[in-house]
């Protein structure tokens, strides 16, 4: 069974990322076209991804196939906001998301493969702090409940229906007003609205086959302290953050219980991640490679990739402060209007504005 989600989990990576690299579908810069460009073309474009999902997950609920909320997420809290602010400033400066960083990773960019050391040591540097953030999360809980339907006391159907027909309304206006669409004469594009609607589908797909949407940052901070380990084995033993085990639960679908967290171990953390993890690296770059477009690019500034490093570094950070990365809130938290995803979502864009201001001022 474990080899059977391994190799599921590595082909719905594998798709998403070679939709993602065929449409350049970047999550980054939907915010921070928002702010440097104002263009809204792609946040519309995640309000689709968004409101396709609901039905799928709701639907996944109703038939016992998935356990909504979904692991991994909490009661929202104050610091969920200030966690989405300096993502929102480290995705921008990095050029890229914690999956944008890995396709185009994939694909020969230097920038990103700077920025996924940034990630890396972001989430290293979080394990320094997390007692002291642990506890000040728990100080900022606002509710004991995850959803927003639970808050309200509703079933999850009486708020998400309504919602998702005001959307809809609006996509179709923005349809027929050519907003969805992107011109594009690029050999092999696909279009971004095309490219929503398919990873929609594989985030629920991922949900049916683990028990959770996609998602990545935990596997980051496995991978951190693994590579710390090797080094100072003895201090990782010693922090309490690489010895927390938040995934716990049973697969109502399979049966079978998982359990992990961020320490350097092989578990169900590791399972539901690294697949995942290697199936984009692995589409993304057959994109690349099937087009001809795959090189490594090393002709970019120093000044650039510095900047590359800072902005992955404050990525692994506030993904463990958020907690989470804007993947798993986008895909997997808004669509069933979870407290900690609209609450980090909030902090996004006052963070793309920030990122943007300092990419315009410091790095181009």
């Amino acid at each position: 069974m474990i080899w059977f989600l391994a190799f599921t989990l590595f082909a719905i990576g594998s798709a998403a990322g070679f939709v993602m690299h065929r449409s350049d579908f970047c999550l980054a810069g939907a915010f921070r076209d928002l702010f440097l460009f104002r263009q809204g073309r792609m946040l519309r474009i995640l309000l689709l991804l968004a409101v396709v999902a609901m039905p799928l997950y709701e639907v996944g609920r109703l038939l016992g196939l998935l356990a909504v909320p979904f692991p991994l997420f909490g009661p929202p809290s104050l610091v969920n906001p200030l966690g989405g602010l300096l993502f929102g400033i480290g995705m921008v400066l990095a050029g890229g998301c914690v999956v944008g960083t890995l396709y185009k990773m994939a694909a020969g960019r230097l920038t990103s493969l700077v920025a996924f050391a940034g990630l890396l040591a972001g989430s290293a540097l979080y394990a320094e702090i997390h007692p002291w953030w642990a506890k000040l999360a728990r100080r900022g809980t606002l509710s004991a409940s995850v959803t927003l339907p639970q808050m309200l006391d509703l079933s999850p159907a009486l708020l998400l229906a309504p919602l998702a027909v005001v959307v809809c309304f609006f996509l179709c206006r923005w349809w027929q007003q050519g907003l969805l669409h992107q011109k594009s004469y690029a050999e092999g594009h696909l279009q971004p609205w095309k490219a929503a609607l398919w990873l929609a589908l594989l985030s629920c797909a991922s949900a049916l086959v683990i028990g959770m949407p996609m998602g990545v940052t935990t596997a980051y901070a496995k991978l951190a302290g693994m590579l710390e380990a090797l080094f100072i084995p003895g201090h990782v033993a010693n922090l309490a953050f690489f010895a927390t085990e938040p995934l716990n639960f049973i697969h109502p679908l399979w049966g079978i219980p998982l359990r992990g967290g961020p320490g350097p171990r092989l578990d169900g953390i590791a399972l539901a991640q690294f697949p995942l993890i290697a199936g984009i690296l692995c589409g993304s770059a057959c994109s690349a490679l099937r087009l001809g477009e795959w090189r490594f690019y090393t002709r970019v500034p120093i000044k650039q990739c510095l900047w590359a490093f800072v902005g992955g570094t404050l990525m692994g950070l506030s993904a463990r402060m958020a907690p989470a990365c804007n993947v798993w809130h986008l895909m997997g938290g808004l669509p069933i209007l979870a407290g900690q995803s609209l609450l980090f979502v909030a902090g996004l864009f006052p963070g793309a504005w920030l990122g943007s201001r300092l990419l315009r001022k410091f790095v181009i």
